[in-house]
């Protein structure tokens, strides 16, 4: 039903089954359709070692798994009605500065090889366009060859739920795509053909999340930053906040992350809120006179 009806990106589904087969391990024999509230309650009791966001998600697996039994007749009670989820305050995304970014670029365009021409299209991309790191390393050579060839400036990219959006990129995000299709062939597995812009010989056939992320912070490394501090999805982030911070409207950068609820994209703003002001107790002269007093 996830995958068929609501189109659920195969990570959601992969979190989904794991949380629901930890549920049903700590059942034992316990049929599923027999749980009573208690049971769920117990459940999360013995979770109490793991951080909020994680019980959180766990909750939310087994809320929408017995509205499911519900909804198909199997239960005439859904026994998550009335547990409360473990409050917690959302963490603030990890704000890579402008700076940081472009030392990130400059250090891939420096790295040698055909690895760091991928490096470099894989950033400049992912800063242009915000795109999901999955959404990334999976996009199909086709679109990347059709954009070359039109030479228009956007990726039509396939996001949660199946949804389609247009995913901008900026001139030097173009150069960077086609410096790297010209050295592509040098990543497909034994020299064969490959539906995807990244190939690799992973099970999936493309490059993984991991790997980029791997890659991300060895170049972190290379150019004085926190690898630690670094993955991914901070680029996303970075791509985000630096729209707000220059003064994009929210509810486009909304439509550019690929976000369907608006509250999602607005933990941006909170960044943004926080960075000016620590600018203002830092520099303002009233503030630093009230600090003194």
């Amino acid at each position: 039903m996830m995958a068929a009806e609501r189109g659920a990106a195969k990570a959601t589904l992969s979190a989904y089954e794991t949380d629901l087969r930890d549920f049903l391990t700590f059942l034992k024999e316990k049929d599923l359709s027999t749980v009573l509230s208690k049971d769920i309650q117990d459940y999360l009791f013995s979770l109490k070692n793991l951080s909020s966001p994680t019980i959180a998600r766990r909750l939310s697996s087994l809320r929408q798994f017995y509205k499911f039994l519900m909804s198909e007749g199997d239960i005439k009670e859904n026994p998550t009605t009335l547990i409360e989820g473990p409050r917690y305050r959302r963490k603030l995304p990890v704000a890579l500065s402008e700076d940081d970014v472009e030392r990130l670029l400059k250090g891939a365009k420096e790295w040698r090889g055909v690895e760091g021409i991928r490096l470099s299209a894989l950033l400049e991309i992912m800063y242009a366009s915000g795109f999901r790191v999955s959404e990334l390393v999976s996009l199909p050579f086709v679109s990347a060859v059709e954009v070359l060839k039109s030479e228009k400036p956007f990726l039509i990219v396939r996001g949660k739920g199946g949804k389609d959006r247009i995913a901008p990129l900026t001139p030097a995000a173009m150069s960077a795509l086609k410096d790297y299709v010209r050295v592509r062939d040098s990543f497909l597995p034994k020299k064969t053909d490959s539906p995807w812009l990244f190939p690799s010989s992973s099970l999936e056939g493309h490059l993984t999340r991991q790997r980029f992320g791997q890659l991300l912070k060895e170049l972190a490394v290379k150019v004085g930053l926190e690898p630690n501090h670094l993955s991914p999805h901070t680029l996303r982030h970075a791509f985000a906040t630096h729209l707000l911070r220059h003064g994009a409207d929210l509810m486009v950068v909304k439509k550019l992350l690929g976000h369907s609820d608006i509250s999602t994209t607005q933990i941006y703003t909170h960044v943004v809120q926080d960075e000016l002001t620590e600018l203002v107790e830092t520099f303002h002269p009233l503030a630093k006179q009230r600090s003194r007093e």
